[in-house]
């Protein structure tokens, strides 16, 4: 494996653009674990918050009750809030929808759970207000014990779903890496719900598929950082760098391509909510594609913020990466190490220092530079030196450690006898 140095590397690039482009950012993502902590821990709860004083806003399918749909050529919103209030129905948590279909535009009208025959009347009624035969306003009447067992089977889903994926990161990579990615797993879903409670989305079946959905957009990100993160642990195992290089080097790398994936999964999400919802007024994809976003996004964010760093911390326990007497790569150092390069003198020069020798003075490293200390000279602590600079020094070093060993004069040399 070869260094890669400022001589024999591509220039970089001199904005932050270009060098997400060219692969050669350094930004140091483990340094920045605790901005992603405050967020996530905010963001938590606020949904602990909202889901205890309000709730979710939950259709017609979970909370059960009776749906009417009058078609809308000649009624309108108006007309179906007052048809509801002539025949004693309050419009307060009612839901009155104009929807698109391919027999035509219609108003969907929704309210709690009534009997058969207020359903049968108010069938009626719609149809006389909207000047159409009966037989052409549907009226359907969902118990809310349906919308139970949808959640029942969603929950069993979403354990099955985390018991195998769990078995199968701890084959294919290591347990660790199958609890850091489920842990993220669950933020998304949990801050996705707690968005819907925020904001008083309503929450419908198709909502609790598209909350499925993120799982594997969730999962997918997380396991594009992971595998790197195992090639790099290969890569620089007999280098030995602490973890926290591993999983900065592993981000780096990686994060031009998981931003290329969240934004080529993104855009088609959005065309669904203005295009589909605004244009088209399909109602039901935008219950679908908004959930999806909100996956989406959280999932991205996940991968880089959440995962990735508690990986980092439950890594401190393995004793093949144990804390090593050299400091996080940054900048320049970082960048070479995302660049291809590797980080043996480095290490070296670190080690040496941290290393006092038998005459109190600090070791000189195998470059000959004087160690520093910690983070002293620029990247991740390391001070680059010329090699005859280097050269000079390791004999002056060597010299001034081998004098205290004369401590008396040289005999004199015998004369031979003729």
């Amino acid at each position: 494996m070869t260094d890669v140095t400022a001589l024999d590397r591509p220039p970089i690039k001199p904005t932050p653009v270009g060098r997400l482009f060219e692969g050669q950012t350094s930004i140091d993502f483990i340094g920045r674990r605790r901005v992603g902590v405050i967020i996530s821990v905010g963001l938590l709860a606020a949904t602990v918050l909202s889901l205890l004083t309000q709730g979710l806003n939950l259709g017609i399918d979970f909370e059960g009750g009776v749906s009417w749909d009058v078609p809308a050529n000649e009624f309108d919103v108006d007309d179906a809030a007052g048809v509801l209030g002539d025949n004693g129905l309050s419009t307060e948590g009612a839901r009155l929808q104009r929807r698109s279909s391919d027999s035509g535009d219609f108003i969907k009208v929704q309210v709690g759970d009534q009997t058969e025959e207020v359903g049968a009347e108010l069938r009626a009624a719609f149809a006389e207000a909207a000047n159409v035969p009966i037989d052409d306003v549907n009226v359907n009447l969902v118990s809310s014990s349906w919308g139970a067992e949808i959640t029942d089977k969603a929950i069993r889903a979403l354990l099955i779903f985390i018991v195998v994926v769990a078995a199968f990161i701890s084959i294919r990579f290591e347990w660790r890496m199958a609890i850091a990615a489920i842990v993220a797993m669950v933020h998304d879903v949990v801050i996705s719900v707690g968005i819907y409670s925020i904001f008083q989305f309503v929450v419908t079946p198709p909502t609790v598929i598209a909350f499925l959905t993120i799982l594997g957009y969730s999962l997918y990100d997380t396991i594009v950082v992971f595998d790197r993160v195992k090639e790099n642990e290969a890569r620089y195992a007999g280098q030995k760098p602490p973890y926290d290089d591993i999983i900065n080097v592993s981000m780096n790398q990686v994060l031009m391509r998981s931003l290329s994936t969240s934004f080529s999964s993104i855009v088609p999400v959005v065309s669904m909510l203005l295009i589909g919802s605004g244009l088209l007024g399909q109602t039901t994809l935008a219950e679908f594609a908004l959930a999806l976003l909100v996956g989406m996004v959280t999932g991205a964010y996940s991968s880089i913020f959440v995962a990735a760093p508690l990986l980092a911390m439950l890594k401190r326990t393995d004793s093949t990466w144990e804390e090593r007497n050299i400091h996080r790569a940054v900048g320049d150092a970082l960048r070479d190490m995302v660049m291809g390069g590797n980080v043996g003198s480095r290490r070296t020069r670190e080690t040496a220092a941290a290393a006092p020798t038998s005459g109190g003075r600090r070791a000189r490293g195998a470059d000959g530079g004087k160690a520093g200390k910690a983070g002293k000279g620029g990247e991740g602590g390391t001070a680059a030196t010329s090699p005859k600079a280097g050269a000079k020094a390791a004999a002056a070093a060597s010299s001034e450690d081998a004098k205290p060993a004369l401590s008396h004069p040289p005999r004199p040399r015998k004369k031979k006898r003729r």
